[in-house]
């Protein structure tokens, strides 16, 4: 059976008023106009078919349906105001949730989080890995990282970092029967692909080989996997030579496990993006985060850039 209530910018323009026996004060508290909080007692007493307040020269003085009227109201705003900041501090002591790729989950986020985590030890992180878009307020999600063109309508958007396709490879195979020293040796080599996050194993290396103007190298022959993640740990068991994206692959290229046998790097077409629901953005936990992966991204994106120069200083100077 539906609620019969009066409007509630009503009842708290006559609680208010009730508590202070001032118009006045009223207004000063709800923001808003003595003259609209005045309104709003009128159309209250219109409706109760009841005077509230007796309207003197010196002030305001509650009638005795008032005085009835008001403890009830009273403890109806503050039962409601306790269950909003009960709700207000579940929200922000729970665990964070976190929505990403696979791959930069694995690659990426995990190996940095202990700095979040030291820097924010009251914070708890969740991490959710899926292929899948995730529906941040439908799946209860209160950040997503995404790589794409950076347009998701309704949310709150921060661009974190761009990313190149570089070949990389395990340091033996500079060496050996067919040492990788060019891309024409590629012929010799098992080409590693991902698939599913790139909509189809030929997509990167296709590009790549026609761009540099290698020919006898078949773009789509080598084994495929389905995470970029496992590609580069193929890479790093010397079973191939991929093209991976940078950002994932700059931990492993700066501890050695991973070379750049040549160029050249290509930027991708998308980017990495830090996204929350408008309602979540202003969050201090969801902003300590966002703070924390934008300083993070922007030391991976210096670190691509100086392994990219290194790589091209050494072409230009064999």
């Amino acid at each position: 059976m539906a609620r019969r209530l009066p409007p509630l910018n009503a009842l708290r323009a006559f609680e208010a008023s009730a508590r202070h026996l001032s118009f006045t004060l009223a207004a000063q508290e709800l923001g808003v106009t003595q003259a609209a909080v005045s309104h709003q007692i009128r159309a209250l007493e219109e409706r109760l078919d009841l005077p509230l307040f007796r309207r003197l020269n010196r002030g305001l003085v509650l009638t005795d349906a008032g005085r009835s009227y008001l403890p009830a109201l009273t403890e109806a705003f503050d039962l409601m105001e306790a269950a909003t900041r009960r709700l207000a501090r579940r929200d922000s002591e729970g665990p964070l949730k976190v929505s990403a790729l696979p791959s930069f989950a694995a690659r990426w986020l995990l190996p940095r989080l202990p700095r979040f985590r030291e820097a924010h030890p009251e914070i708890d992180v969740l991490v959710s890995a899926s292929y899948q878009l995730s529906d941040l307020e439908a799946e209860g999600m209160d950040i997503g990282l995404r790589f794409g063109a950076g347009r998701y309508p309704g949310l709150s958007v921060h661009r974190l970092m761009g990313d190149y396709r570089l070949p990389v490879c395990s340091p033996g195979l500079l060496s050996g029967a067919h040492p990788l020293l060019t891309p024409a040796d590629l012929r010799h080599h098992t080409l590693l692909h991902d698939g599913v996050e790139l909509g189809g194993i030929e997509y990167a290396w296709k590009d790549w080989i026609r761009l540099v103007g290698v020919k006898d190298v078949d773009p789509a022959r080598g084994p495929g996997f389905s995470d970029s993640a496992m590609v580069l740990l193929a890479a790093i068991a010397g079973q191939g030579v991929a093209l991976a994206r940078a950002s994932l692959a700059v931990d492993d290229l700066t501890a050695g496990l991973l070379v750049l046998p040549f160029g050249p790097s290509i930027p991708t077409h998308y980017d990495y993006w830090f996204v929350t629901t408008q309602a979540g953005a202003g969050q201090a936990r969801v902003r300590a985060f966002r703070e924390w992966m934008l300083a993070e991204a922007a030391d991976t994106e210096a670190r691509i850039a100086s392994l990219v120069a290194e790589q091209e200083a050494g072409a230009a100077g064999s």
